[in-house]
Order: structure tokens, then sequence, then C-alpha cells
């Protein structure tokens, strides 16, 4: 990377100008957000005798956007000390501040003047060599750089971020005829290594590639609704999951992003194409007659859907009244569910002559065909297309990865039977006899590209499990966890049981692993691919065991699972744990005693069994409370009990991290830990600091024992519950969890100061486990979280 970022500037401080200036504080860049200066003064102002020439009255907008940043949800922040980084302006007073600023990002109004005029002014600020974007999401890129400075236009692009910035993964980079090779090279790198996002190349067209698909497709779904007199709950119930998109599908999607802004978007593309593609960009009447009534969705309390009380209603198009929702039933959507995987639920559906599969085959036809016609005006191949609408869209499956899953001989026989147009480049790559537009030879990924197949390319930064377990790479495998070799001598160790709930299997395989690597390799990585890296211990084998009165059973996996962990901590080769998203209970507990934890930036991560009616059992409370001590300066005195309280509390309240950062900040990460910012890029840092540490001359920790706060300590941590449980915050049996929890910590009945053994910690943690599972209460509250997915207050 030629440039280096040391402090950007972000120019509009709405909803996405404030986002953009958050995610660039989250990955510790210095952020300044300028807006305009208001014009008059607010009620509030004027009772404070303010006037327009106070710079508090002068930064009103872009200090308020700092102040919803801290309250919006999901939160833009990873941690709300990184507000410390956004300094807030106006675009008068502070223009003479982008002279030190390495990147300038446009986010004012969507309007092409206004934004010629903010490059006007940012032109006589800027210094020479700094990078300039906007993040306009339809408006010509290059029509912005005209009439500007040479060094301005080679150094000037789009980067159109998808809202929120921090979680979705799309950025579209679009460079203009001017724009320097080595900006753009820079860019791509930069949006991938740094900024954690998905990048792709798109070209200056209206609304580059996801907004021009996803719009369309969107559009087309309303169209064939109305057409086959469907409703929008029955579309729904069909649009989402099922083939592989978001929860959210059609219209709920419409109701977040606003119609508003939709139609914005929809205008946007029609009003630069002709025929057949102008009419589906035209937005149905009854959506301008919504806009109209100030139905936008979400932000306006109404929109397709309508919230009264419990109850959700759909919107009746025809009467735009509000009625009960429907699901749709069809034989097929039953026979879909034997399958396995969105591929082969696609293929039993859109070849399915009811409701549902006409209705399917209605919607996916024309944007597989309509994506095809794109190819090489808005991409310049399918990759990217297929890329953007994944990350941008949350689509399992990008088009041309669908139409692969569809067959593409069999779908072309349909659609030239409804005599819907086949692109000519995909009907002569058919007669050649290619019948696809991917294939997969040895873990190696290729694409079709004029007539020919080209390597896929992809960051060296990501690794691929699935991919190397196709390359041979396999070292041992069980139902529950897979170990995969990924190069350099280090191994992976993979979960890969339904949830990656952990149970025998896994922790037989953590066993296997630590030994193997000891004896063949540098170290080992916990890490994997799935959904979530961890939502706790099989929940329901241990109801099972406990109802059917195992006892013996339940001890034996709880002492396997406290063993393996100790075989963790005390390997004498390095073992990194790579949490990502939900890292829960018993995938906590496989972090803790871990040389060294590489989370993702969206880790959540918790002990949450109390949720359940238990305590965690996998040594979690031993390994929280030492996270705790080895965090405090050496040889300065420290109060045990406040140590104490601490991790009481945390495991108590069940807290969850909503970050990596966080889980920092909550003691289950320390200083020396790592966090990722590109989820894709995880298992590759996490072998990165095997190597580093094994470089370093890894040394096992040393057996230490343990202070603990004793029975006076105990009589302290249950204050606080007994007095919420008087005032009725909690319920009996939620005392009874705390007073063993309590136990647990305080290291039982000891003197205060006393220092215990760990495996003394580990058999009281494993008695307070065992006499909660065999609690009435506590089944019926693991019965309650298996079936309901919510804990059950009893």
């Amino acid at each position: 990377m030629t440039h280096h970022i040391k402090k950007a500037a972000v120019l509009g401080s709405g909803v996405m100008g404030s986002g953009i200036a958050a995610h660039l504080a989250n990955i510790g860049v210095p952020a300044l957000l300028l807006d305009i200066v208001p014009t008059e003064l607010t009620e509030d102002e004027k009772a404070k005798g303010l006037t327009l020439e106070d710079p508090q009255v002068r930064n009103r907008f872009s200090q308020s956007a700092l102040k919803k940043l801290l309250k919006q949800k999901p939160a833009p922040l990873t941690v709300k000390d990184n507000l410390q980084l956004i300094t807030a302006g106006n675009m008068e007073d502070d223009l003479a501040a982008l002279s030190d600023c390495d990147w300038i990002i446009e986010v004012v109004v969507e309007n092409l003047d206004v934004k010629k005029k903010v490059f006007e002014k940012v032109e006589k600020y800027r210094k020479p060599g700094s990078i300039i974007s906007s993040n306009t999401s339809g408006i010509s890129v290059e029509a912005m750089a005209e009439g500007r400075s040479e060094d301005f236009q080679k150094n000037f692009l789009g980067t159109h971020f998808f809202n929120p910035p921090r979680y979705l993964k799309l950025l579209e980079v679009i460079p203009t005829k001017h724009t320097d090779d080595k900006v753009v090279k820079f860019m791509k790198e930069y949006g991938e290594d740094v900024l954690g996002k998905g990048v792709v190349l798109a070209k200056d067209t209206p609304n580059f590639i996801a907004n021009r698909i996803g719009t369309y497709g969107l559009l087309v779904t309303v169209q064939e609704m109305l057409k086959g007199g469907y409703s929008v709950g029955e579309v729904d119930s069909v649009t989402g999951p099922l083939i592989g998109r978001p929860k959210s599908a059609t219209f709920r999607t419409l109701d977040v992003v606003g119609l508003d802004t939709f139609v914005h978007v929809a205008n946007n593309v029609y009003e630069q194409v002709d025929g057949k593609e102008k009419e589906v960009f035209d937005v149905p009447a009854f959506m301008k007659k919504m806009l109209d009534k100030g139905w936008l969705g979400s932000k306006s309390g109404q929109g397709f859907y309508l919230k009264q009380g419990k109850e959700i209603l759909q919107l009746n198009p025809e009467t735009l009244e509000y009625e009960e929702r429907k699901k749709l039933r069809t034989p097929a959507l039953e026979m879909s569910k034997q399958e396995k995987g969105v591929k082969g639920k696609l293929k039993t559906l859109v070849y399915s002559q009811d409701k549902a599969g006409q209705l399917l085959w209605d919607i996916i036809a024309p944007v597989l065909t309509y994506s095809a016609e794109l190819l090489g005006t808005i991409a310049d191949d399918i990759v990217s297309i297929d890329r953007a609408m994944k990350w941008g869209f949350g689509w399992e499956l990008g088009p041309f990865e669908t139409w692969d899953a569809i067959g593409l001989e069999k779908s072309i026989g349909k659609m030239k039977e409804q005599g819907l147009a086949v692109p000519k480049w995909v009907a002569e790559m058919v007669e050649k006899g290619i019948t696809s537009f991917y294939k997969d030879e040895d873990g190696v990924e290729s694409f079709y590209q004029n007539g020919d197949y080209q390597n896929v390319e992809v960051n060296p930064k990501v690794i691929n499990l699935k991919q190397l377990k196709k390359q041979g790479k396999l070292i041992k495998k069980n139902s529950g966890a897979s170990l995969v070799d990924i190069g350099d001598g280090v191994a992976v160790l993979e979960f890969h049981s339904p949830n990656n709930a952990i149970g025998l299997d896994i922790i037989q395989m953590i066993n296997f692993a630590v030994d193997e690597v000891e004896k063949n390799y540098k170290g080992l990585v916990i890490g994997n691919q799935g959904k979530n890296f961890c939502v706790g211990a099989n929940l329901a084998m241990i109801l099972m065991e406990a109802q059917d009165d195992n006892d013996f059973e339940i001890d034996m996996v709880v002492r396997h699972f406290q063993q393996a962990m100790l075989k963790v901590k005390y390997s004498s080769k390095p073992v990194v744990a790579a949490p990502f998203g939900m890292t829960l209970g018993g995938g906590a507990e496989v972090c803790l005693p871990a040389a060294h934890v590489q989370a993702s930036m969206e880790t959540y991560m918790g002990l949450v069994e109390v949720g359940v009616g238990l305590i965690p059992g996998g040594g979690g409370n031993k390994e929280l409370y030492i996270k705790h001590l080895n965090s405090l300066p050496n040889g300065i005195e420290f109060d045990l009990q406040k140590v104490a309280n601490k991790v009481f509390e945390t495991i108590a309240m069940a807290k969850v991290s909503t970050s990596g950062d966080e889980a920092r900040s909550n003691n289950f990460l320390n200083h020396a830990d790592g966090v990722s910012v590109n989820g894709d890029h995880l298992i590759y840092d996490a072998k990165q600091a095997v190597l580093s540490l094994h470089e370093r001359g890894y040394k096992a920790p040393i057996r230490k024992k343990v202070p603990v706060v004793g029975e006076s300590g105990y009589a302290t941590l249950l204050l606080g519950a007994q007095s919420m449980h008087l005032s009725g915050f909690i319920s009996e049996h939620d005392l009874k969890i705390a007073k063993k929890l309590a136990n647990v910590i305080a290291g039982g009945k000891v003197p205060y100061g006393t220092e215990v053994d760990e495996q003394y910690l580990l058999d009281l943690e494993r008695e307070a486990f065992l006499s909660l599972v065999r609690e009435q209460k506590s089944q019926q509250r693991m019965q309650h979280m298996l079936v309901k997915g919510k804990p059950l207050r009893n």
C-alpha cells in the first residue's frame, strides 16, 4: 500500500456519513465530521441566548449526529470510547483542517450541483495526493469530478458503502477514466485489509451493481405479486431464508430501508434507461400512494406491515387497508423441506408447478437474465456481480451461482418456452457444451469469462477450510469436528456439529488435536467458518441425561470438558482461539484458556449459562477470574474482593459483548489479544498469531495457585443478589443459582486470601453445575430455551 491513511474527513453527518465516521473510529482512524452551518436557531438555542455565530450552533448538525451514534441500534460504534476519535465541525470554519487528511469522503445530499460545489471547496484545502471519494449511491462519479484539477481527478473515485457501514460487508469502488490505477489498487486493498470490507470494482452506471440488480429484483417481485394476486405476507414467506435470502425477505426489507429511499434509488435508474427495463423501474401506483400518505416503513411506524399490539398486519395493495398476515402453503414448499441446503431447495421449487413454484420462477428467472445482460456494463466479470449481491443484500447465492444451482440447460429450456430472452453470450456458451458458470476442481474455483474459465481471484488472507479439505489437507475428522492442516506448520480445529454445540465428539477432537500438534506442528488455531463460532454446550444432550437422572453421564462429560480445557491451557505449543459471531457459554469457555485470542470485530461473547438455570461448568468461572487477576499490574496492592465482584456480576447477569472490542472491556480478551476487522481474514490472522508466538519461543504457562476471597467474600458477593430478590427483581430460583455461583467464585469455605489449586476450583464448579442440573426449575429453563429459543424466568 503506497498511501497511508492516518486521518480522514467525512463531509455530511447524516445516518450514512456519521456511520462511516463511526466505522473509521472503530478501526482506529481519527475522523473529522463536517456538516453545513444552520441558518436559524432552534427554540432551545434561543432559550439559552445563543446566536448563529456560536460554535455550538454552527456545529449543531455534526454534534447532534455524534450524540445519535450512542443511541442508534444496532450500535455503529464497537465501544462507546471510539466516539473520542471523531471531531465535529462545519463546512465553513473547519475546511482548513482538510489539509492534514489523507482521505476525504463526501456524503452530502444526492444532488450533482451540491456535490460539485463541495468538491470545489475541498480542492482549495486538500493536500496534493490525498484521496477524495464520494459515497453516492447513483450519481455519475465522472460528472462530479468535471472541472477539477488533474491531481484531484487522479485521486478521485466512488466508494459506495452499504448501510449500516459497520455491519454490511459490501464496498463498491468506482473509478473514473482519470483515476490513477495505483489509487484504485490501494482502495481495494485498504477496503479489504483495513476497513474489513468485501470490495467489488464497479463501473460508473446508475446505482452501480448491487442496488441496480437488487432494486430490479424487488420491483419484479412487487409486479409479480400484483399480477398473481399474492399477498405481502405470502411473498415474504417464500422470498427469505427458504431461497437463501435474509429473514426480512422482500417487504420487510423495504420497510427497513424506507420506501422514500427505495423509490429514490428506483427513479435514479428509471430516468436513465429505456424500453422494457424502464417499465420495470416504474414504481407501481399503490407504492406512490403509500409515499404520499407517508407510510415509509419502520421509521414512520407503518409501511407494508403495521404492528398492532402483538399482532403484525399486512397491507392489502388493492385496498390500502391492513389485514391479517398470510403465509403461502403449497406441496412444493413441503417437498423443499426435505432438501438439504439452499441449492437443493431452489431446484425443487423453481420447477414445481404450484403457486409457490410459479411465483419463485417468475421472480428469479428475470433477475438471472437481467444480471447476464448487464455483464460488461456494470462490472467486468460474473464474480463481481455475485459478490456484490451476497455482500450488499445478504444473498446466500449470487445470480450466477443461483443459475448454476437450478441447472443452466434445464432453466434455459424453460425460459425459451416462456419467451424470456436469454442473453446471447449465455446461449452461445451453452451451445458450446459449457453448462456451468463456475467450476471447482480439487478445491480451486474458476469462472467462465470470454469463452474460457479463469481462476477466481482471492485475497491471500482468505483461508477457505472447505477448499483446503477438498485439496486433501484433512488430518482427522469425526461427527463434531475436523483437524485441518492450513500450512506453515499450523493446524485448525474446526467445529461442525449442529450450531457448533460442544458434545463428546468435539471434546475428543480437542484432545486429539493438542496431542497431534504437540508432536508435529508449531501450533493450533481453534476456529471455523460456520454461522457462529459456538453457541455453547449441547444443551439437548445435557437435558436428556438430566431427565433420565443420569448424573454419572453428565459428571463424566463435564470432567472431560474441564480436562480438555486444561490441556488447551497447558499445551506446550501455542493454541489460538478465533471466535466470531455468537461465542456463548462453552464457546467462550474454549477461548478463555487459549494462549491468545484473535476475535472477529463482530464477536458476541459471554458466559450465559445462568439463562438456562445453570452456571458455567467447563472452567469458565475460574478462567474469567484468572484473566481478571492477570490483567492487574504486578506488585501493586489490589482489592481481591473487587475482582471477585466483577467476575460474579459478569456471569450472574449473563453479560454478552456486542463486539470484539467490548469483549476486551469485559476482560474476556486481554490487551495482547487481537481483533480482526475482516471476518474473512480471521483464520489467517489467528495463524499469524500462532507463528509469532512460535517464533518468540512459546513456553506453556506454569501452574500456579489462585488467591480467593473465601467465606467472608462469599457473603459480600451475595449481598447484591439478596437485595434484588427482596425487591422482586429476581426469583427464588435465580437466588439459588446466584448462591452456587458465589460459592464457586469465592473458592468455597476457606479464609480470605487463601491460595487454592485450579483443580479444587474445577471440582467446586462441577459440583455446583451438577446440583443445578438436577433442579426441576433449571430443567424447565433448559427445555424452554431449546423449544422457544428464549430464556424462561421461573
